[in-house]
């Protein structure tokens, strides 16, 4: 039964799964993207946004806060540095988790645990849809039916080039029939 188990203690005692998931965060923070078990990034997102959220306002307390998390001195330079420039204006999900298959040895299944705004990729692949503007179909249709009309003239005009050539054949095809 699972009665009154809120988290997932992942087969480890608690000193275990507090040094694991200090030594993951330190290792987001400092590297942007790690690779890991599902289960193991579920737990770690909910250990670190807190952090990052906390990170938000750079005082000595909450500098202190997150070092007795983290335990690590560069991790919190990067964290209350780089890392608060780029969220600084983001309410909240600071990390993405992307499943990536199922290991070898174990078939657990593992996925890449990393801070968003630090993919440049998906970056990339963002930024171009929010340019785009939206059209009114009103505005279209006017365009349309002016664009249409310049259309229609020099179709007309091909139109009158191609009898000739169909009356070249229908001659060819007459002098056929009146041979025979």
């Amino acid at each position: 039964m699972r009665h009154g188990k809120k988290f997932n203690h992942l087969g480890r005692k608690a000193a275990h799964r507090k040094a694991m998931l200090s030594n993951m965060a330190t290792s987001l923070i400092l590297h942007k993207r790690i690779s890991t078990t599902l289960a193991k990034a579920k737990e770690l997102k909910k250990y670190l946004e807190p952090l990052v959220t906390r990170a938000k306002e750079d005082t000595t307390h909450n500098r202190r806060m997150a070092f007795s998390y983290l335990k690590n001195k560069e991790a919190i330079i990067e964290l209350f540095g780089g890392v608060i420039e780029k969220v600084a204006n983001r309410p909240g999900g600071y990390t993405r988790i992307i499943k990536t298959g199922f290991r070898l040895g174990d078939n657990a299944e593992m996925c890449i645990i990393e801070l968003v705004d630090f993919n440049e990729l998906m970056l990339k692949d963002a930024k171009p849809a929010k340019k785009t503007t939206r059209r009114s179909r009103r505005g279209t249709s006017t365009t349309a039916s002016a664009s249409d009309a310049k259309v229609e003239t020099p179709a007309v005009e091909a139109k009158a080039e191609e009898p000739s050539a169909p009356e070249a054949k229908e001659d060819s095809s007459e002098g056929e029939t009146e041979e025979k």
